[in-house]
């Protein structure tokens, strides 16, 4: 029996145009089931079900109203969470941290306005770490995020509320972020379609700042064509951005229908992180897409060396650097998270020169890489480099080890923060090992999802679309469902 939540963003905003399904119902049938279900995987810290009903109720009058309804914006009356990094005017904003939770929005971030001119309903703010930190979501604010394939496992992060509530059924998509990773890395433990678009694709304004270009916005969701059309009406560039990622050549949508033609595909499964390893699973999902893209008709061949470890002591001084732009008060200190303590004084301690120093290094690498990687169409690698990990793995540690956990966790994801390119994660893969928490329409369990990643030229999220769309329509995820989907 088809369920509301089971049909896809898409597809909702074409039923809402047609008034099969009004922007009322779907309000209601989201807000019953975050209500019912959202304890179990922690995906919303801040539910706005007032605000929600009262955006959907004016979305009902306009389609009503309108004399053509196609004319509507595109995802008019669907539901969409906002990350709790990014601000709302008028909602509650906690950064995650302890140190800001009786804050309230003061603006709406350029995202959130390009959401809702696209005529979106607000559900509320998706739970993310401390200032988006780690690669997981726990913390001092809400209950740990957790993956409905396994709730004793994360959600993964920063956008872990955002990945949970997709896959667990609480929003048809998300609005996500990803600094090192932090769309791609929930989208690869939930079993989500998540794009890191190119650098400057996405306004980053007007309150946070984007020195470094290492984070974006980014949809996570279901389908390859819902993260598209996502991708669409968040896309722009807005006064003092300091980028701006190349035009796009049609909608992003319209490469979803698009066949990618024969593909170059570099491949990669060596870590730029030293000493990290790469879990049988992962490595057999990796396999696994590459055998696929081959039957596809692709040429794929092996990527040399282009960025190696002699660039994570640069990368990691960047992030305890960004872990300062927070303010927090003396006085509220106390109330940070051991990591993020720890990361600022890390950034605290750096100094003006070793932060250009380690900006140029960076700079430098990604000269010689770029001749080399605009060899190719795509590169494929795994997205992590384990399988979901337990709730408290990194936590639960002192800084110091939580974050040699974290960076052998992700050692594929930061360097695409890096370069600026997009890159996407790719549902193709669930361990073969049966887990609590999962049903598919094959035979057993369908174990833990498995993301591979790839990545593309600057202002290549186009080809990325229309390749995944290939993959999506060869080997369909969109069946397989955790038990509380059907709860």
């Amino acid at each position: 029996m088809t369920q509301t939540h089971d049909l896809s963003a898409t597809r909702m905003a074409a039923a809402v145009r047609t008034r099969e399904v009004s922007p009322v119902e779907l309000a209601d049938h989201y807000l019953a089931r975050i209500e019912r279900l959202n304890e179990q995987v922690g995906a919303y810290v801040t539910v706005t079900a007032d605000r929600a009903r009262e955006q959907a109720r004016e979305a009902e009058k306009a389609v009503l109203d309108a004399a053509d309804p196609a004319d509507l914006p595109p995802l008019h009356g669907v539901p969409v969470p906002i990350k709790d990094l990014n601000m709302v005017d008028g909602v509650r904003m906690t950064f995650g941290s302890a140190v800001y939770s009786e804050l309230t929005g003061f603006a709406d971030d350029n995202v959130v306005s390009a959401l809702r001119r696209a005529g979106t309903v607000l559900l509320g703010k998706t739970t993310t770490p401390e200032f988006g930190l780690p690669c997981y979501t726990e913390g001092g604010v809400a209950p740990p995020a957790r993956t409905p394939w396994d709730p004793s496992r994360s959600a993964g992060g920063s956008s872990g509320g955002a990945g949970a509530a997709v896959a667990s059924g609480l929003a048809p998509v998300a609005q996500g972020s990803d600094g090192g990773g932090s769309i791609r890395i929930p989208s690869s433990v939930c079993g989500l379609f998540g794009i890191k678009p190119t650098r400057g694709r996405v306004s980053q304004g007007p309150v946070v700042p984007d020195l470094f270009g290492l984070s974006t916005n980014g949809p996570i969701a279901r389908t390859v064509r819902d993260a598209a059309l996502l991708l669409d009406v968040m896309s722009g560039h807005m006064p003092g951005d300091l980028y701006a990622a190349p035009p796009a050549e049609g909608t992003f949508a319209s490469f979803a229908e698009r066949p990618p033609g024969r593909l170059r595909i570099a491949r990669s499964m060596e870590p730029a992180v030293p000493d990290a390893e790469v879990h049988p699973d992962c490595v057999a999902a990796y396999e696994a897409a590459s055998e696929l893209l081959e039957e596809l008709g692709h040429e794929v061949v092996e990527l040399p060396r282009v960025l190696g470890p002699e660039l994570v002591p640069h990368f990691l001084m960047l992030w305890g650097v960004m872990a300062t732009v927070t303010p927090v008060a003396d006085e509220s200190e106390h109330l940070l998270q051991p990591l993020t303590r720890w990361l600022r004084g890390r950034g605290e301690a750096t100094t003006a020169p070793q932060l250009f120093q380690a900006h140029a290094a960076l700079q430098g690498a990604l000269r010689a890489a770029f001749p080399v990687m605009d060899g190719f169409d795509a590169i494929l690698h795994p997205t992590l480099a384990q399988p979901p990990a337990p709730i408290g793995y990194f936590h639960d540690q002192e800084p110091a080890e939580n974050f040699d956990r974290q960076t052998k966790f992700t050692p594929f994801t930061a360097p695409y923060n890096i370069s600026g390119q997009p890159a996407v994660n790719v549902p193709l893969h669930w361990t073969s090992d049966a887990v609590a928490g999962g049903s598919s329409p094959q035979k057993g369990k369908p174990g833990l999802p498995i993301g591979v990643m790839l990545a593309g030229r600057l202002g290549g999220e186009g080809t990325l679309i229309s390749l995944a769309a290939q993959l999506e329509e060869a080997r369909p995820w969109i069946d397989r469902k955790p038990d509380i989907w059907t709860a």
